[in-house]
């Protein structure tokens, strides 16, 4: 629950305290009216770069890539006293069954966020393309700051000439329709 950044200007602070300053609508409600405000007013701008920018830098620029949005959401909620975390993972997305992407971070790692909401439990959240719970969010790893899961890390030693290359394909597919068994 203790935000992990600090917030000098109090912007991430102000910012987050905007959903609930009237006190309507119960926790969800806040949630969903912050997911709307990245549907609504930030654009995804994907990069090849490491890292996850600063919540401010992403709340001042009203732009940044899936990890950034997860990062900003998670210390917007610390800072109204909710339990958050990041994840990383993949996004299944049935467009891609067709060759196309429908869903912003599909075809890639993805990363988003969990709450935990008393009665309920860790629910996830993904501000990039305003999914909350459900099967189409695929956990890997779960931390209290993105650079806790990084999806990717390692070394190489040896001569150049050495290395032949390296190159990770990752496809997430819908295997057929889970049923319950029938009982006669």
């Amino acid at each position: 629950m203790r935000p992990h950044i600090q917030d000098p200007d109090g912007s991430v602070a102000a910012w987050a305290k905007s959903f609930a300053a009237d006190n309507r609508g119960r926790t969800t409600d806040v949630l969903g009216r912050m997911l709307d405000v990245f549907r609504d007013t930030f654009s995804y701008n994907a990069r090849e770069a490491e890292g996850t920018q600063s919540p401010g830098e992403t709340m001042r620029s009203k732009s940044g890539t899936c990890r950034d949005y997860a990062w900003l959401m998670i210390e917007a909620l610390r800072r109204l006293g909710f339990a958050s975390r990041f994840v990383s993972g993949y996004l299944y997305d049935s467009a891609l069954d067709g060759g196309e992407a429908g869903m912003l971070g599909s075809g890639a790692t993805h990363a988003w966020l969990q709450v935990f909401l008393p009665g309920a439990g860790w629910t996830h959240y993904d501000p990039t393309n305003r999914i909350n719970a459900g099967y189409d969010l695929i956990p890997v790893a779960i931390a209290r700051h993105p650079g806790q899961a990084i999806p990717l890390a390692g070394s190489w030693f040896g001569n150049a000439q050495d290395y032949l290359g390296m190159s990770v394909n990752v496809a997430v597919r819908k295997l057929g329709d889970v049923s319950e068994p029938s009982v006669g």
